[in-house]
């Protein structure tokens, strides 16, 4: 399998400092600075991103389990919410939040949820966040 790259720049000092993302070969481009990371500010940061692939790649995987079981998701919605906190060493993502909703025709809930933890269990994504706490909130809808 191929690797994917993406790109940052950053100018200047950290906090009157920007730069720009580049996600693969330019599928998206984007700003960010201090404000956009530590406080509200325009662009996007680094945290963000994580969540995004973390998003997709837990949609997919949640999606490839299902249907190995049998039940062929009509839609997979993931919500990635990714912390930042300081700590006495520095700055750590101690968890990561995973909202879902799908609709997937033949399952009931505690099976949802038991192919929904498998999911989490085999994304890549979330392996690569073995450090971090995972929080998995899945809701099957009808």
């Amino acid at each position: 399998m191929p690797d994917r790259t993406s790109e940052a720049t950053w100018e200047k000092d950290l906090m009157s400092g920007h730069g720009t993302m580049t996600v693969g070969h330019g599928a998206w481009t984007g700003p960010f600075s201090f404000k956009s990371r530590f406080e509200d500010g325009k662009g996007t940061n680094p945290e963000e991103l994580l969540a995004a692939a973390h998003a997709g790649c837990y949609s997919m995987a949640l999606s490839h389990e299902l249907s190995q079981a049998g039940h062929v998701p009509e839609r997979v919605h993931t919500t990635a919410q990714v912390g930042l906190e300081k700590s006495s060493d520095g700055f750590r993502i101690p968890r990561v939040t995973l909202t879902v909703d799908a609709k997937v025709p033949g399952i009931d809930q505690a099976g949802f949820e038991k192919i929904a933890e498998t999911a989490k269990k085999n994304c890549p994504v979330s392996k690569l966040f073995a450090g971090a706490e995972i929080v998995l909130k899945p809701t099957l809808k009808g």
